[in-house]
């Protein structure tokens, strides 16, 4: 908790700087929360990508699988052969032992079921930049507030959060987008991001993320220097979506972990998941030195 308080006045005035982005110009738009049929989402790679270049004007995107890199590798070989219109970034939802995590800008897999510490160093040591998504949620695995402290108490400069979701309009994020805006903005000062979590073509970009420019680069320079915003479009009615396809991605989210990583695994991390953490010891003192 101290960990946390001690950040807070240094997170408020960059807080202020994220807010002032508005005002500026040529303010880019991305999505970089979304899901295909690699993993629970409804749509194909190319699907995706054809939707986004007709009917949308994000700047960014990155696809984003549950613990799998291969939607991601399919849509970089197929935006490197068309000349889109806008940027992809390759990234996966990464399932931890401590909730979800978005690991973007990355090359390799990022190894799942593991607790947030050693993924977090994983992510960064290949360059990557680590998201939380839908902060707080009860719906699905979530990071929670003690998983916020303890990570802000490691000093590590590998094993740090990069952004935070202060805007999903998934089911999941919905219910606690407004306190993980609050605890950003009162607590945790990390870059404020917007994300659909989409797994339907129509909910593309019903949440974003502003930033100055309109490329990849320039989305990934603003969010370490915190330069960035979040906000909500319109999110499709579930008549808009049809219920029975509803229903269909619902039962495909419950078995997408499964799926992907089988099924002991995925009922062990649970189990692990729930188990109390024991802290890590503290180094010996030195012989001769006073506590």
């Amino acid at each position: 908790m101290a960990a946390i308080a001690g950040e807070q006045s240094r997170g408020y005035s960059e807080r202020e700087r994220a807010l002032d982005v508005r005002e500026t110009s040529n303010l880019g738009r991305a999505d970089i929360h979304i899901h295909t049929r690699h993993g629970d989402g409804m749509a194909t790679v190319p699907e995706l990508l054809e939707y986004v270049e007709q009917f949308n004007d994000l700047d960014v995107i990155a696809v984003t699988e549950h613990d799998t890199l291969r939607a991601a590798d399919e849509a970089r070989e197929i935006h490197a052969r068309r000349n889109h219109r806008f940027d992809l970034i390759c990234g996966m939802e990464v399932t931890t032992l401590d909730g979800h995590l978005l690991a973007l800008f990355i090359d390799e897999p990022v190894a799942s079921f593991r607790r947030m510490e050693e993924t977090l160093a994983a992510i960064h040591a290949q360059g990557g930049l680590a998201i939380v998504p839908h902060p707080l949620s009860w719906l699905t695995r979530s990071v929670g507030v003690r998983v916020f402290e303890r990570i802000a108490a490691v000093g590590n400069d590998g094993v740090h959060f990069d952004g935070i979701e202060e805007y999903n309009l998934s089911p999941a994020g919905r219910v606690t987008s407004a306190k993980a805006r609050q605890l950003n903005r009162d607590r945790l000062g990390l870059a404020a991001l917007g994300s659909s979590d989409a797994h339907f073509l129509q909910s593309i970009g019903s949440a974003y993320t502003l930033f100055d420019g309109t490329s990849a680069a320039d989305l990934r320079r603003a969010i370490e220097e915190k330069r960035t915003s979040g906000a909500e479009g319109r999110a499709p009615r579930l008549s808009e979506l049809g219920y029975r396809n509803v229903a269909l991605q619902q039962w495909r989210g419950m078995m997408a972990t499964p799926r992907s990583m089988g099924w002991a695994p995925t009922i062990r991390s649970f189990i692990v998941s729930h188990a109390r953490q024991k802290p890590t010891p503290a180094p010996p003192r030195p012989e001769g030195e006073q506590r």
